[in-house]
């Protein structure tokens, strides 16, 4: 079987040959209806100038009278000086009885009769313009009657020019306008060949099977991954955006009806999207609030030949992230509380068993005695001013855990928070407390003896929610003051830190909070957190049906 080889066209030879054979078809229909079109624009006005010619030449008195008189001699004689001035192809002087008395052209017909035919309503008084075959040729003429004093027709006024002349003139202009064209042709055709390669280059010599190709790899791309994605242009206007993105932004509206939209339409304003900071720097993993989801966002440039081009934005949901990150920090949080109770017990039941070994019964009923109002006090003082279980547990289990550190925590009697604090998640405010006592449990230890306590205010009222947590410790040093809530900036000598005080910072901006910090006196530090109390739940978003989007 023999062999059948195949040669591929290029796109760009394909471009190019489709862009030549279009504009040629293109100007041959152009140059067909110029011709028809300026053939009967001068055959209109060559036949208005014929008629102005005849009906000018019909009116002169002079040669009037002498048709009248068929004089011969004089006509002849005025008439040439007429046809030598105009640019008539042929003028005829006839009689009434349609005898040529003048030709312009041919002197020796003077006698014999006109030819054409179209004569019986010229001598009726009727002015004529008709393309007959004549003496010269077929021809386009205008004849106008000539009357005496009497209003009599006396004789017959022809015009004409003979159709070869004006299709000579047709050609002539036509040629003319195809020369232009023709060269206007050879600039598209150089045109077409620098545009096809420039539309190569744009799309980085890829054929348009290749293109096709990977838009299908993209859509099966977009669809399999679970992350968030939005594309948007340098005037930060959405170009992709897939189901998942819409998913966790709870956006209703199909892929293609977002298409085009500004993103501060779609995601509620956030510095995040601001042109400034978005033009600065890429980065990734950031904390930040879209609508009432808490998000991870990572946010690159798109460069084309050093030129933006826009920006891909991917996210994930911040609470499905940390899910399991904070089940297992709790489980820590109530492992170490369990050990540090332990702990406290065993030393407890371990002094009250030697006072009992001694014989020292009364002191043992007093030690118990003291240390159950202490516990049942600080609990009863807990469960009445904070009605979160979690959060009760939290500073149950702090407390107890300063307390084997050789530290106190002493709460404010004006903390109260007996509701739920909406613009914040309960994990986020256990982070946020647990973290400020944490650092100040840290800082007081760090500190010379004896151990300062540590002032704790927690108050949720109309308004807002206040945490101020108060130590005195070995304060913030002033080289890191600044960027104390920067990323990997902390205070403390050991250990992997340097994300409590960022994660803090992050939940409070997000909530619309601002966080003071302030010098204690005299030593340590007081931060101080100040939360507006009117934003809403936050919850997951939920789920979409629409699985379209845009690619």
């Amino acid at each position: 079987m023999p062999c059948v080889m195949v040669m591929r066209v290029s796109f760009q030879i394909k471009l190019f040959i489709s862009l030549v054979a279009f504009f040629s078809v293109l100007f041959v229909l152009l140059g067909s209806y110029y011709y028809v079109d300026v053939g009967r624009q001068l055959y209109q006005e060559m036949s208005t100038r014929a008629k102005i010619q005849s009906e000018e030449i019909a009116l002169i008195p002079n040669l009037r009278k002498e048709v009248e008189e068929k004089d011969i001699k004089a006509i002849h004689h005025f008439m040439q000086q007429i046809a030598a001035h105009s640019d008539a192809s042929f003028i005829v002087i006839g009689d009434n009885q349609g005898q040529h008395l003048f030709h312009s052209v041919f002197a020796d017909r003077t006698g014999t009769t006109l030819v054409g035919g179209d004569n019986e309503e010229v001598l009726r008084g009727k002015s004529i313009t008709t393309i007959r075959n004549g003496g010269l040729g077929i021809s386009l003429r205008s004849k106008t009657p000539i009357f005496n004093d009497v209003g009599r027709v006396v004789g017959i006024v022809s015009v004409g020019y003979l159709t070869s002349y004006l299709d000579t003139i047709t050609v002539n202009k036509v040629v003319n306008i195809l020369i232009a064209a023709l060269l206007l042709l050879i600039a598209l055709f150089i045109f077409s060949w620098f545009f096809t390669r420039s539309i190569k280059k744009q799309i980085f010599s890829l054929e348009p099977r290749e293109i096709g190709l990977l838009v299908r790899q993209q859509k099966a791309m977009m669809e399999s991954i679970y992350e968030g994605v939005i594309a948007v242009d340098r005037d930060l206007r959405i170009e992709v955006i897939n189901q998942a993105a819409r998913t966790l932004l709870g956006l209703s509206q199909p892929a293609r009806a977002l298409r085009g939209q500004l993103i501060s339409e779609v995601i509620t304003p956030v510095p995040f999207f601001t042109p400034r900071t978005m033009l600065l720097k890429d980065t990734h993993d950031e904390i930040c609030r879209f609508n009432d989801l808490t998000v991870i966002a990572s946010r690159v440039r798109i460069m084309l030949e050093d030129s933006l081009q826009g920006w891909v934005i991917t996210f994930r949901d911040r609470n499905e992230i940390d899910s399991l990150s904070a089940q297992l920090s709790q489980v820590k949080r109530y492992v170490d509380n369990l050990c540090i109770m332990r702990h406290e017990q065993l030393n407890r039941m371990a002094t009250l068993s030697g006072l009992l070994h001694m014989g020292r019964y009364k002191e043992a009923i007093d030690f118990i005695q003291a240390q159950s109002e202490h516990a049942q006090e600080l609990l009863d003082f807990i469960s009445s001013h904070f009605s979160s279980p979690t959060l009760c547990g939290l500073l149950l289990g702090k407390s107890v855990r300063a307390r084997e550190k050789g530290v106190e925590i002493n709460f404010d009697p004006a903390c109260r928070m007996d509701k739920a604090f909406t613009p914040l998640l309960e994990a986020e405010l256990i982070s946020i407390i647990g973290n400020l006592l944490d650092n100040a449990i840290e800082a007081t230890q760090r500190a010379p003896l004896p151990h300062d306590p540590i002032e704790v205010l927690i108050k949720l009222n109309e308004r807002e929610l206040i945490i101020e947590v108060a130590d005195r410790g070995v304060g913030i040093k002033p080289a890191i003051r600044e960027s104390i809530f920067e990323r990997g900036i902390t205070t403390k000598t050991r250990g992997d830190h340097g994300i409590g005080l960022y994660l803090i910072e992050s939940y409070v901006t997000q909530a619309d909070g601002y966080i003071e910090v302030a010098d204690n006196t005299p030593r340590g530090a007081i931060f101080s957190l100040f939360i507006p109390a009117t934003g809403t739940a936050r919850r997951p978003a939920q789920e979409l049906e629409d699985i379209d989007y845009a690619t």
